[in-house]
């Protein structure tokens, strides 16, 4: 049975086109992946399926049917009785999804409330759908606040309130961006057992490596327009247009051909501790040698970033010592730099000001901007705009190039490519491996990824639970993993 069937289907702006002429079907049990770079325009198409299309754009099509209902007229009252019944939607942030004020239980009962479902029953089909979701202790978890679970956790319990209505179609938007790869690994085994039991799934990524763990077939966007369709395994292993070929190429980063010759030790730390309310960081010790880029890998809540922050200076161990050879100049790219920029401030003024910091005299500042933004691949008229203007790639670019106006010797990378497109991030991993080159850089690099820690890497950490359970040269460790937890996040990145 034909669950989602979209004909011509074209989403405008005012007289801008943004979405034009797509069509597709998705089958009962079927897992269809829309793939595609930022602004191709999947997103948009997803959210004409639930008639949730941002204020100011109009979808038009010559069919438009969800569960045998035709949607292509329905009006905002029309709409809301078909979402949560008909079709349900788990978006890419589960924590700003559901509301951090109710408990999980009450979040997955409300789409029952509203459609009217299992009003006898709900407290036992709360706990049944957290359990269908692989929800430990579902009871203790339902009672549970949002911010109380990890990002897996709450994912599941998105998933969980978007199948209570038991909706025909699933539509999950970005469901596994943001997650660790064994996290990621279970969540996409879950969206594909929810196809397999009946439901149609809808996955919204930018990235192959996911894809093919979950889908039957993909549709490939670019500018709004589809531009190549086929089973999973047709399109990633012969893609036909130039545009998948670098899509399929850029989800799984190349590992680094070259072997820097280590210098000499320029930082050892010694059984390094951090705690807040629990043991961040336990006893870590490890040496990070010059002119070599050390990864750090783990899951959230593993310690990598405040181990990384303790390396900036802005967290100080509780126990233990960081021991340089010499004082260096450590500078720190944020994973979120529209975060870590002020909306406010011109790119160029945010560089200026670090310059000033670095003590570069005031004339000298505008040629010090330009010259770092070309540095890093971006015009100097970019200088001219605010974060919020650029994409995630550009900010990318220019929070590192602020980085590097202090002249650091040492680079700490917290995540940066973790929210980045699979072609912008091999843009920005070349631009990295570049500057080391250049500048003789030494740099840390955190992240989940492993592909991603093994294209940058000489040596790894890994951590668990504050706890370095690993280390060593990246191709030896990824070879032959001697931790169970390591072959763990292995296996959940293959």
């Amino acid at each position: 049975m034909t669950a989602v069937d979209v004909q011509d289907l074209r989403i405008t702006a005012g007289s801008r086109t943004l979405v034009d002429d797509v069509s597709f079907t998705v089958a009962s049990g079927e897992c269809v992946a829309i793939v595609g770079e930022s602004g191709a325009g999947k997103s948009l198409t997803a959210r004409a399926l639930l008639g949730l299309l941002p204020e100011g754009l109009r979808a038009t099509s010559e069919r438009l049917e969800i569960d045998g209902t035709d949607a292509g007229g329905l009006n905002d009252s029309g709409w809301r009785r078909l979402r949560g019944r008909a079709i349900a939607l788990v978006s890419q942030d589960a924590l700003a999804a559901l509301d951090p004020l109710r408990r999980v239980g009450r979040e997955v009962s409300e789409p029952m409330e509203i459609h009217g479902l299992h009003p006898q029953d709900r407290e036992r089909r709360v706990i049944d759908l957290l359990t269908s979701v692989a929800m430990p202790d579902p009871e203790r978890r339902a009672r549970s606040h949002p911010h109380e679970l990890s990002g897996g956790l709450r994912q599941r319990a998105l998933i969980a309130s978007a199948l209570a209505g038991d909706p025909a179609v699933l539509v999950a938007d970005e469901a596994t961006t943001a997650l660790d790869a064994t996290v990621q690994a279970r969540v996409l085994g879950l969206l594909r057992d929810i196809a397999d039991t009946g439901t149609a799934v809808v996955f919204i990524s930018h990235d192959f490596a996911a894809v093919r763990r979950v889908a039957d077939r993909v549709l490939v966007m670019r500018d709004g327009v589809m531009i190549e369709e086929g089973t999973t395994t047709e399109v990633m292993r012969a893609p036909r247009s130039e545009h998948t070929r670098e899509l399929v190429a850029a989800s799984v980063p190349a590992p680094r051909a070259d072997v820097r010759t280590p210098g000499g030790a320029l930082l050892v730390a010694h059984e390094v501790s951090k705690s807040f309310d629990r043991p961040a960081v336990v006893g870590a010790s490890f040496t990070l040698s010059a002119g070599r880029t050390m990864g750090i890998v783990g899951e959230s809540g593993s310690g990598k970033t405040t181990l990384a922050r303790m390396l900036v200076g802005v967290q100080h161990p509780d126990a233990g010592r960081l021991e340089w050879s010499s004082p260096q100049r450590v500078q720190l790219v944020h994973q979120n730099p529209l975060g870590a920029f002020d909306p406010r401030w011109t790119i160029g003024r945010s560089l200026a000001e670090a310059l000033q910091a670095a003590g570069a005299p005031r004339k000298d500042r505008m040629r010090r901007t330009a010259q770092l933004l070309t540095e890093v691949g971006l015009a100097p008229e970019i200088a001219a705009r605010r974060p919020g203007q650029l994409s995630g790639g550009q900010r990318q670019r220019a929070a590192i190039a602020r980085a590097l106006a202090a002249d650091p010797q040492v680079l700490v990378l917290d995540e940066p490519v973790s929210a980045l497109d699979p072609t912008v991030r091999a843009r920005v991993l070349q631009l990295l491996s570049r500057l080391q080159r250049e500048r003789e850089l030494t740099m840390v690099f955190v992240s989940h990824d492993l592909a991603v820690i093994a294209a940058v890497s000489d040596e790894v950490l890994v951590m668990k639970d504050g706890v370095i359970v690993e280390q060593g040269p990246v191709r030896g460790v990824f070879a032959d993993p001697r931790h169970p937890f390591t072959r763990e996040l292995l296996a959940a990145g293959a």
